[in-house]
């Protein structure tokens, strides 16, 4: 990949900081209903982790998206990527282990609070 040190630099902190706020349950990671992603929010930041495959699959690429909810910018961080990968299979682990007795949960269920919020 083509980037400058500065920025690999930082995108390590970022995986290595959701990874720290996972393992201290600071992050709450949910499995999706139907799917075999993991999604966070935080800080009115959208994270999806997939897909959701053993880690002992080790030739599964795997990614983070990372999407500002309000925004239509995104960052995708891949396993393929040399630089990153370590930091993002740590995160993973990491996930993998917070979610692991987790019941799926459905991020777009019709509730009553969603309703709420729509009629105004």
């Amino acid at each position: 990949m083509n980037r400058d040190l500065a920025t690999t630099e930082q995108l390590k902190q970022i995986l290595a900081q959701l990874t720290d706020l996972t393992e201290t349950n600071s992050l709450h990671w949910e499995k999706q209903t139907g799917s075999s992603h993991r999604y966070a929010n935080s800080n009115g930041v959208l994270l999806i982790l997939g897909p959701g495959e053993p880690l002992e699959n080790r030739h599964t690429p795997r990614y983070l998206h990372i999407t500002p909810l309000y925004s239509q910018k995104w960052l995708e961080i891949n396993s393929l990527d040399l630089e990153l990968h370590d930091s993002l299979m740590q995160l993973i682990a990491a996930v993998e282990a917070a979610t692991l007795n987790q019941p799926p949960t459905d991020p777009f269920a019709l509730t009553s609070d969603l309703l709420k919020l729509l009629d105004r």
